[in-house]
């Protein structure tokens, strides 16, 4: 009789999946480590594709509790690094170089999915009823629909764990199952120790200023125009005017999707400057820019860009100033 309970018990245990590991499990504990974590430090690479343009960045996150966050952001082809900073006083995205920051008042990072930060992914996991799980050989992965309110089209993203839960890999994909953004998680520290103040914006500031420079032109030696336009719309005037220090260009598109650039060269504060702005941060392929709900703002290769619409929406814009590129890109 024993002998039946037991082999009963057995057959029981293999319908169940007793002593499985599965997905609840791997959710449930890669979860729970992150959680539990006053703070981490990442350091890891990060790969966009823009069509045929490859662009690389050496990334450096750091998260305390209390909504404390720094991550670095080192464009690889030209070794300019940006900021983004968050802590008690608002949201900063710092570029050192020209001794400047733009201060939020924004919900960043929880407005949408982040690829760089382990909240963004765990809640990206819990949220899709639809994701898709899979043991591999080496770890596990899962598949799960991803937020990107200003770029509707990324859709999806491949998130991978080794077996003892360590993050390797996030892939982010557009519509059509093309990887378009790649973060390949190199260091995951659970017990880091920041100096103090390490979360100031002054402390940035120190940090960077000294290793960060661009060069400080005064010319534009050619307007740079937008590779994609609307259909229906064509730049229709352009006037190069001389400012302060330097010059500025002004491009009036007109049509069915009007538009005004402007394109200046970009010059180094003489005391650090912190500009307020509405809008929230947002990664182009090759920096990081402002975004409000008619108009860009970004800087790249010593020129700063302003694109304004009352037609556009956000990803219209988005299209155009991605379109827009003097930076050598790495293939």
């Amino acid at each position: 009789m024993k002998k039946i309970i037991i082999t009963l018990l057995f057959g029981t245990c293999l319908l169940a999946g007793c002593g499985k590991y599965g997905e609840d499990d791997v959710i449930k504990d890669f979860s729970k480590k992150i959680d539990d974590s006053s703070a981490y430090y990442i350091e890891g690479s990060l790969e966009l594709v823009n069509n045929d343009d490859i662009y690389h960045y050496d990334v450096e996150v750091a998260y305390k509790e209390e909504n404390n966050y720094r991550v670095s952001l080192t464009n690889v082809s030209n070794s300019h690094t940006q900021i983004i900073l968050k802590n008690s006083e608002g949201v900063f995205v710092v570029t050192p170089s020209l001794n400047k920051s733009f201060k939020f008042q924004s919900d960043w990072p929880y407005n949408n999915s982040q690829i760089y930060l382990l909240e963004s992914l765990v809640s990206d996991i819990k949220d899709d009823d639809k994701r898709m799980f899979k043991e591999t050989k080496d770890g596990y992965t899962f598949m799960t629909e991803v937020n990107y309110p200003n770029n509707r089209n990324l859709v999806k993203q491949k998130i991978s764990l080794s077996k003892k839960l360590k993050l390797k890999k996030v892939e982010v994909y557009n519509s059509d199952s093309v990887i378009c953004m790649t973060m390949n998680y190199d260091v995951v520290d659970f017990s880091p120790k920041f100096k103090k103040n390490y979360f100031d914006l002054d402390t940035v500031m120190k940090t960077y200023v000294v290793e960060d420079t661009m060069s400080d032109s005064d010319v534009i030696l050619n307007s740079i125009y937008p590779l994609m336009l609307p259909s229906g719309t064509k730049l229709t005037s352009e006037e190069k005017i001389n400012k302060d220090n330097g010059e500025r260009i002004i491009m009036t598109f007109e049509g069915d999707k009007p538009f005004l650039l402007v394109e200046e060269t970009a010059n180094v504060e003489d005391e650090f400057t912190v500009v307020p702005t509405y809008g929230e941060p947002y990664m182009l392929m090759d920096t990081l820019g402002v975004m409000t709900n008619n108009s860009l703002n970004w800087t790249s290769n010593g020129i700063e860009y302003y694109l304004v619409s009352d037609v556009m929406n956000q990803e219209e814009m988005l299209d155009i100033a991605q379109s827009i590129s003097v930076v050598d890109v790495m293939k």
